[in-house]
């Protein structure tokens, strides 16, 4: 059983503690490092947390091996390092950081220590989305030419907190927040990119705002990414290719279009908790000391891109990677 702390309690920290606590024989949480404690003592309990302030009393304790970031993002990378300075290994939700800069000396420092480092991009490991890596791997698409995605939340209007509007955590609008879930299958899926060139609007004072992206991929392939966030919840990533096309929609559904074909092909999956998914990957990978799902380089990659599709959002302008 891999021991665990979490930094941040939060809505999305309490639902990484929720996805595996008493629910896995993988992992546990037993610390938790907040500003305020006395805020989460009703939760700590219920959970078999120790909650403190104290970040070196957690990074000190031998017991711990994993620790979990869900902090806010422009401290992921000092967090990132003070982990793995003591031996620690680190699982860190999107964005790993805010520039490629940032990621690289996360990543150096990990190697350096020879601990390892996980980003939170739970939407991969939906049963759709790895099916979908599958058959873009396998080359039945033939040549990729375009790839579109949409993920809209109504749901962060609801759990909007201080820091997430400080305009240092987030760079792009809600590039940072939703469509970096996209953006990250784009890489995924399609590989290296060349340019991006976006744009975004906040309407009603923001609590609605709009985005759409055209990527340039390094292959040839083109590529487009919106996130109306308001919208009620939506998901969809569709991949083109000279012999055929697939979409997913949701965690869920698959659909397969080939030339000469007239019937589609419909592929219904079962629902997985893919928080638990990824945790228990990631602590498998250090028990077992093999590597991680999403290796440094992808997440290198998916950071350069981010950190170039922000810029071009707040510059309103196409950059070229």
């Amino acid at each position: 059983m891999i021991q665990a702390a979490i930094f941040g309690l939060g809505r999305w920290g309490q639902n990484l503690v929720n996805s595996v606590q008493d629910g896995s024989n993988v992992i546990r949480f037993k610390s938790a490092v907040v500003q305020a404690p006395e805020k989460y003592q009703s939760y700590a309990k219920d959970n078999g947390l120790h909650v403190t302030s104290n970040a070196a009393e957690v990074l000190s304790d031998p017991a711990i091996q994993m620790v979990v970031l869900a902090t806010p993002h422009h401290l992921h990378n000092s967090q990132i390092q003070a982990a793995a300075n003591v031996g620690k290994h680190v699982f860190c939700e999107k964005p790993l950081a805010l520039t490629l800069q940032e990621a690289q000396e996360a990543v150096m420092a990990c190697e350096k220590a020879k601990v390892l480092l996980g980003v939170g991009h739970d939407k991969r490991f939906w049963p759709s989305m790895q099916e979908l890596k599958k058959i873009v791997a396998s080359g039945v698409l033939g040549d990729l030419i375009h790839i579109e995605g949409i993920f809209t939340n109504e749901n962060i209007n609801n759990f909007q907190v201080a820091w997430r509007n400080d305009a240092k955590n987030v760079p792009g609008g809600s590039l940072t927040a939703t469509g970096i879930h996209v953006l990250d299958a784009f890489t995924n899926l399609m590989g290296d990119v060349k340019s991006v060139d976006g744009i975004y609007y906040q309407r009603n004072k923001g609590t609605q705002d709009t985005m759409g992206i055209l990527f340039e991929f390094s292959s040839g392939a083109t590529g487009l990414l919106s996130s109306p966030r308001p919208a009620p919840v939506f998901w969809r990533v569709h991949v083109f290719g000279s012999l055929g096309n697939v979409e997913v929609r949701g965690p869920h559904q698959l659909t397969i279009s080939m030339v000469g074909k007239t019937e589609q092909e419909v592929q219904q999956f079962e629902p997985i908790n893919a928080l638990k998914f990824q945790l228990e990957a990631f602590a498998n990978s250090i028990a077992s000391h093999k590597n991680y799902l999403i290796s440094p380089a992808e997440i290198l990659r998916t950071v350069k891109v981010f950190e170039a599709a922000a810029k071009s959002i707040d510059t309103r302008s196409k950059v070229i990677l």
